[in-house]
């Protein structure tokens, strides 16, 4: 569990950095430049999630189980991470409605997607896991929101083919990662 912990502190502190450091990490950002700092940020956060995949990997072998989540919230949980896997895509295709509208789709997304598998899920290390992502996504929304009103920003809407797409792309990522890539990855059938 001390893996799956120390990742969460790692990925999810660097992720944090605007939000409780936002001066140190400008100021590292003009010190460093800009591609450094990009580069420094990909290694700690690669670091961060490969602790948190190996950890959680360690953990759910033989973690207590909290609750027993119902038999219905697996199905459940893999139709919330439908709209997760749309707003994901809606974070990379600028000018959709849904951007524009929700500002920080992809860490909307991440809440989606941990209350998601928070439902599904009972044991400690799924609790720990999920739990984490959930309030920094959370935190990081509020924050980014505040922020976005404070500077005036809006997100620019260039049309509905930007929802078509954002729409069709989230569709099929959804359905190949939820009947595929989710057994293959994690081992656990959603719709199974």
């Amino acid at each position: 569990m001390s893996y799956l912990v120390i990742g969460l502190i790692v990925f999810l502190g660097a992720h944090s950095l605007r939000i409780v450091a936002g001066d140190w990490r400008d100021a590292q950002l003009a010190r460093l430049g800009e591609m450094r700092w990009k580069g420094v940020f990909s290694l700690v956060s690669a670091l961060g999630l490969a602790l948190i995949i190996w950890g959680y990997g360690l953990a759910h072998v033989d973690s207590p189980v909290l609750w027993l989540a119902p038999r219905g919230t697996r199905h459940l949980a893999a139709l919330l991470t439908l709209p997760a896997f749309i707003l994901l895509v809606a974070a990379f295709v600028p000018g959709s409605h849904l951007q524009a509208k929700v500002g920080h789709p992809m860490v909307a997304g991440v809440k989606l997607w941990a209350l998601a598998h928070l439902l599904a899920n009972g044991s400690l290390a799924d609790a720990t896991l999920f739990g984490a992502f959930l309030v920094w996504a959370v935190a990081s929304f509020v924050s980014l929101r505040r922020r976005d009103r404070i500077a005036g920003r809006t997100y620019p809407v260039r049309g509905w083919a930007s929802d078509a797409l954002v729409l069709g792309m989230g569709l099929v990522g959804w359905l190949g990662f939820a009947f595929y890539g989710h057994a293959w990855l994690i081992g656990v059938k959603p719709f199974g």
